[in-house]
């Protein structure tokens, strides 16, 4: 038996833990005494504070950014650790409130349906069963650094933790699609999950694919994260991989998978996550009636880790610098560095490269051009040769920043 065979030997200890402390019983121990300490999230638009708590189960120190439903970020220092990210300090963003705080995983059922020679009902047993992958990727929100547009936008306001990046083990959608025999004519495969709306009338959460992408070998269903089952509030027993997207389309908690004959026109994918048809994504604050199109694939960023913004060191001639990055939906090619505000960049010396979907750290030492008031930023060309671009952009659902970031320190 190995690990992972596990998730059915341990089932029934698992809904014991769960309904011990599920997320409604942690939601009620989450006020504000039981905050560790508060997060400058040093946001243009304020307010900037939050608390960081532990009161989730199976997340440590997290960035409290809303109860219900659990918003979590990952502070920034936990990024400059490792290129992957600790299941326990791994962000957390659902739609809905009404999370099941317990999951029976030996009789949790993944129905393939629709336009399919036969339906099927697949069993946690049976999915195991079926050859295993394994891929490196990152899991970033669509509104990651929300909090950051200028002018300010409704959602989240996210810093830079709404991401993570983990090794992800399961099984191709692929041949999960195979057990059910995807009829001819097959357009869209639209996902659904366990989560419920807390309003009546209100839509499902589920987001879809195109036929040719969900069977391309690469979108899998996880039920490993980082040599570990997925914590509940990451998707256990299982979710939705979409490497190189964005994790609007990562669903958790899979349960449903049906099969279309024509586009998917239901709410989350034909209205909702829709960005400017521009490039980058970018409008002038106030403009309307613009075409829009669904978001999709990521694109290259980097991030200062070693260093935080606000703090003061000792000055130095040259310090080390290093960070994260990032190629989107490519690989990282290069990372450049610059302490003068973007006149002057250094090329950095990258890490082991874990795929082309993963973080990549980046080192480098670079010269201070003065004491006083340093800003530090890292800019990352992607193996397709797209590059962080120096002006941010703006739109109004706060989506797919892009732009190089600054940590601003101080050299005494």
């Amino acid at each position: 038996m190995d690990r992972f065979d596990t998730l059915l030997a341990c089932a029934t200890s698992r809904r014991r833990l769960l309904g011990g402390i599920g997320i409604s019983s942690a939601a009620a121990l989450a006020g504000p005494g039981l905050a560790e300490t508060l997060a400058n999230l040093a946001l243009p638009g304020g307010p900037s504070e939050r608390p960081i708590m532990n009161a989730f189960p199976g997340k440590g120190s997290m960035i409290l950014q809303r109860i219900n439903p659990p918003l979590l970020e990952t502070p920034i220092e936990v990024f400059d650790r490792d290129v992957f990210t600790p299941n326990d300090r791994f962000f957390v963003r659902w739609h809905w409130a009404n999370i099941p705080t317990s999951i029976d995983a030996t009789t949790y059922r993944l129905t393939v349906r629709g336009h399919v020679a036969r339906p099927v009902s697949i069993s946690l047993a049976e999915l195991l069963r079926l050859p295993r992958v394994e891929i490196a990727a990152v899991n970033q929100c669509s509104g990651n650094s929300r909090g950051l547009f200028e002018p300010r936008v409704p959602g989240a306001q996210w810093r830079h933790g709404a991401m993570g990046n983990a090794k992800w083990l399961g099984v191709r959608l692929r041949d999960v699609l195979d057990l059910a025999g995807v009829k001819p004519g097959a357009v869209t495969v639209r996902f659904g999950a366990l989560d419920q709306p807390v309003v009546a009338g209100a839509p499902d959460f589920g987001k879809s694919l195109g036929i040719d992408h969900a069977r391309d070998g690469e979108v899998m269903i996880a039920f490993g994260m980082n040599g570990e089952q997925l914590p509940l509030l990451n998707g256990f027993p299982i979710r939705l991989i979409v490497p190189g997207w964005y994790s609007t389309y990562w669903v958790k908690m899979l349960n449903d998978i049906e099969v279309l004959p024509g586009p998917d026109d239901e709410y989350w994918t034909a209205k909702a996550y829709k960005v400017p048809a521009t490039p980058g994504a970018n409008v002038t604050p106030g403009t309307k009636d613009y075409p829009a199109v669904p978001i999709s694939r990521m694109v290259p960023r980097s991030w200062v880790t070693s260093l935080s913004e606000g703090q003061t060191i000792a000055f130095e001639a040259a310090i080390p610098l290093g960070g994260i990055a990032m190629g989107g939906d490519a690989g990282v090619a290069r990372v450049d560095v610059s302490a003068d505000g973007g006149r002057t960049w250094y090329k950095s010396v990258l890490g082991p490269d874990q795929g082309t979907y993963s973080f990549r750290r980046w080192d480098v030492r670079v010269p201070l051009p003065r004491p006083g008031h340093i800003a530090l930023m890292s800019r990352c060309t992607s193996m397709a040769g797209v590059t962080q671009p120096m002006m941010p952009i703006w739109n109004p659902g706060g989506f797919m920043r892009a732009n190089v970031e600054t940590t601003n320190i101080i050299a005494a």
